[in-house]
């Protein structure tokens, strides 16, 4: 008996509790990890590219990750872990994808969502991973893909009660995700028919083509989830989110492909490309926005931040995808300082 006790203990998932877990191992509202491109601009070596640091609402900004990413036993493994276990028929999932692991052999329709994330719950509520992570997660056991390994990369986890998860369902009838894995039975799909919906690939029919909600994580946390379809037509930053924020932005995503979209300042508010990012502190790593495949925005003076899964480009105009918001300070003051260089307008 001793022995399961202290594997518990070491593994710091207390019974019934489903939750982000923290890198400490402690249950947490919500946490960001930034995965860190396999070679900063210093041309220091990343360990090929599975280094993260790591951000929750008590770590103080940015802190070094306590392994490498593809650990079980880090905020990501460790919180993902209720998918692996032999046990796991009280609970409901939904994996979604555009470029779902190599297992799932689809054939992904071009007007799909562009969007990537974890949805896992159980009776009392359970939790939102939004991610830029291609090919992740496997739905058989917990490892980080192969492909994912050169460039940067952000998962958002949020805590969430189960009400919430209506609401989430909602979302992603406009985002049209490619669910790859899932299992939603019984109460659970009679709670949420839009989860449902979501796994037979259904969507919403007409419009509005783009739809906000606000969100309340279990601590009482505020998040907004901004979503559009594929017929929205427009640019998510520009096109939208920066009005329905009221501010300026800047915006970091993978600034490789063709059909890249310009800073945008012909509206009242600002949407500026970041193109270069570097965390603080001596020797710290410093990188390009084309090395860096994560997606993230933050309102230049606060107090907004926002990670999500879209791109600026022509063609994510026509996809569905979408971005979940913050006013939280421990967020826009770790963010912010990211971001040191940007595209102005004048430059195009």
């Amino acid at each position: 008996m001793i022995p399961l006790l202290l594997l518990a203990a070491l593994l710091c998932v207390p019974a019934g509790a489903l939750t982000c877990y923290g890198d400490s191992g402690q249950p947490v509202d919500w946490f960001v990890v930034y995965k860190l491109p396999a070679a900063s601009r210093s041309g220091e070596s990343l360990q090929s590219g599975l280094r993260y640091k790591y951000l929750d609402e008590s770590s103080g900004g940015w802190r070094e990750g306590s392994g490498l990413i593809n650990s079980s036993v880090g905020a990501v493994g460790r919180s993902l872990q209720p998918l692996y276990r032999s046990n796991n028929s009280q609970l409901a999932f939904l994996l979604y994808n555009d470029q779902p692991p190599k297992s799932s052999k689809a054939h992904i329709s071009s007007n799909r969502g562009h969007t990537k994330g974890v949805l896992i719950l159980d009776h009392d509520g359970g939790f939102w991973l939004v991610h830029s992570v291609p090919q992740f997660p496997p739905p058989d056991a917990y490892s980080w893909p192969q492909s994912a390994h050169t460039y940067g990369q952000t998962l958002l986890c949020v805590s969430f009660p189960f009400s919430q998860f209506s609401k989430i369902g909602k979302q992603l009838t406009y985002t049209y995700p490619w669910v790859y894995s899932y299992q939603l039975e019984g109460v659970f799909a009679q709670e949420f028919p839009d989860l449902e919906n979501a796994i037979k690939g259904h969507h919403i029919g007409q419009e509005p083509w783009n739809s906000s909600i606000t969100l309340t994580s279990q601590a009482g946390a505020v998040f907004q989830s901004f979503a559009k379809f594929w017929k929205f037509g427009d640019d998510l930053y520009s096109g939208w989110l920066a009005a329905a924020l009221g501010t300026n932005l800047q915006v970091q995503f993978w600034q490789k492909g063709t059909g890249i979209l310009p800073s945008n300042c012909s509206g009242t508010w600002q949407v500026l490309n970041v193109n270069q990012i570097a965390f603080p502190g001596p020797a710290s790593p410093s990188f390009s926005s084309t090395e860096d495949h994560s997606k993230w925005c933050v309102a230049p003076r606060g107090p907004w931040t926002c990670v999500g899964d879209m791109n600026r480009n022509q063609g994510e105009e026509q996809r569905g995808g979408g971005t979940l918001c913050a006013q939280l300070p421990a967020l826009w003051k770790a963010f912010q300082p990211l971001v040191k260089k940007w595209q102005p307008c004048n430059s195009w």
